[in-house]
């Protein structure tokens, strides 16, 4: 008896978390929603900046930390309403990182070590900006894309710093003595040899290189040649292709759902075809006398069959 009590409440109790689920998801997918949300994070934003001017904090502190405030409450209330609407399937909520992303930051914001940290708390109410991205897709890919190209970018700089190291030697030994200031040591011709790499002072620094050596036009042109050029666009195309990739990520998940939906409503096409079939021969078997309840059974059991009881009569 007790397990039978137990199955119609633990479904009472499903039933009404996908009720809750199927509200909140309603809330949360709507556009006004979204609108609202992107509103309160641009407020946010422009709040963080007014601080930055100290006569209008003075005069206006306690109407900012009120309007801080409002904007904390408001961003729980999103997380809850975003982690309600997984209250069907909780496992869902992490599979997507911004929801993860939120939640951290709200967390974080709600630690009493943090909130008596003016500047974790400032650099945390900066880290709501980066929010922006989940309501605007164009920024979600690029995003996405330097997301992706760190490992790409990580063996361009190891590949730099080599390159940047070698160059600096050879322009120690060469350039050391008479330029000092520059080249005196590894860690000066390391940063002279950076701020070339953008092209800044270039012509300077050719020009004080052929007045020691004739060879310095092939060190910094070789150096130019290699640096500016190469890894740069280098470092431009493994960039270029992390964002195709995101692009391509991100078109196939917006398909996903959409080619869900043809395939669960083929499988219910199926299911209803196969149940009018299983009717159809149901009813052709009673016509016909051949069911579990047909004629013949019963006329076996209580009256004889209709053609023989005609061929008595006649």
């Amino acid at each position: 008896m007790p397990q039978h009590q137990d199955h119609p409440v633990g479904s009472t109790a499903l039933s009404g978390r996908r009720r809750l689920a199927r509200t909140c998801r309603d809330i949360t997918e709507a556009r006004w929603f979204a609108l609202t949300v992107f509103a309160l994070i641009l407020t946010n934003a422009a709040l963080l900046g007014l601080e930055t001017y100290s006569g209008f904090v003075e005069e206006w502190h306690r109407w900012l930390r009120l309007a801080e405030h409002a904007c904390l409450a408001a961003f729980t209330v999103e997380i809850l309403l975003r982690v309600a609407a997984h209250a069907d399937r909780p496992r869902d909520f992490g599979k997507d990182p911004w929801n993860l992303f939120d939640l951290a930051v709200i967390l974080c914001t709600l630690l009493p070590v943090v909130r008596e940290n003016t500047t974790v708390l400032r650099l945390l109410r900066l880290a709501r900006v980066l929010r922006t991205a989940r309501f605007l897709p164009q920024l979600r890919i690029v995003l996405v894309a330097v997301a992706r190209s760190l490992p790409g970018t990580l063996s361009f700089l190891l590949v730099g710093a080599l390159l940047l190291y070698m160059y600096a030697m050879v322009g120690w030994v060469f350039f050391g003595r008479h330029d000092p200031e520059h080249y005196g040591s590894i860690g000066r011709a390391v940063l002279t040899l950076f701020l070339l790499m953008m092209l800044d002072g270039i012509g300077d620094a050719v020009h004080a290189g052929l007045e020691i050596s004739r060879w310095s036009l092939l060190y910094y042109a070789s150096y130019v040649l290699l640096a500016s050029f190469v890894l740069v666009n280098v470092l431009i195309g493994v960039v270029l292709t992390s964002l195709e990739e995101a692009r391509d990520m991100d078109e196939r998940e917006g398909e996903a759902p959409l080619a869900r939906r043809p395939a669960e409503g083929q499988q219910l096409r199926l299911r209803i075809e196969v149940a009018r079939r299983a009717l159809d021969d149901l009813e052709r078997d009673l016509a016909a006398g051949t069911g579990p309840f047909g004629g013949e059974e019963r006329a076996g059991a209580r009256t004889v069959p209709g053609p023989e009881r005609r061929a008595r009569r006649s």
